[in-house]
């Protein structure tokens, strides 16, 4: 990949998870870019950099870890990447390669003195998971498989929570990055039930 190109993704993954009506998959990651522009930036080593080191699968991994692991991805810029970036990747694949038994804890933790559908669900305030997760005592990538075999976000508060509708946002926008066994973590939630 060019350096340009890289940039391009940059900005495609950027908006996915800073923009409500873009979509990279709907949109196959196209942005409105120039390469003027590109070589004005004084940030362009670091996409040179990017394009020698990594794959295009590398790449889409290692923004989407950043994106994710910042508390607001529309504070997030490039000068956070070159310092923590690689730090980022790193504990994300970790999380990745080992999800299903960090799934298992994250059940355990949620599920500890409690039914799981009061974990996810609450009547007022947060719930259990989503202090999990702020408190970092959860992942984000169980957040996603929770919502996606429950649906739970859309049941949670419709009121003004910034907090909440950021975790909402970062939530339904990872989901489409985040490949799992459906199988094995609908298995290990049943466990739970």
């Amino acid at each position: 990949m060019s350096p340009f190109e890289v940039y391009e993704l940059y900005l495609a993954i950027k908006m996915h998870f800073t923009q409500p009506s873009y979509d990279y998959f709907k949109y196959s990651g196209k942005v409105k870019s120039n390469i003027e522009s590109f070589n004005k930036r004084k940030d362009r080593y670091f996409f040179e950099k990017l394009s020698r080191k990594k794959t295009k699968k590398d790449i889409i991994e290692y923004f989407v870890s950043n994106f994710i692991e910042t508390s607001d991805p529309n504070k997030m810029w490039v000068g956070e990447m070159k310092s923590s970036g690689d730090e980022n990747y790193t504990k994300w694949k970790g999380r990745i390669q080992s999800f299903t038994y960090l799934f298992e804890q994250d059940l355990n933790l949620l599920t500890d003195n409690c039914h799981l559908f009061e974990a996810i669900i609450s009547k007022s305030g947060h719930p259990k998971s989503i202090k999990s997760y702020l408190a970092g005592k959860i992942s984000l990538e169980t957040l996603v498989v929770l919502d996606d075999l429950t649906s739970f976000t859309s049941k949670l508060s419709d009121s003004y929570d910034p907090v909440l509708n950021l975790i909402k946002t970062k939530i339904h926008k990872y989901r489409q990055f985040f490949d799992y066994n459906k199988d094995t973590a609908i298995q290990k939630l049943r466990q739970k039930m």
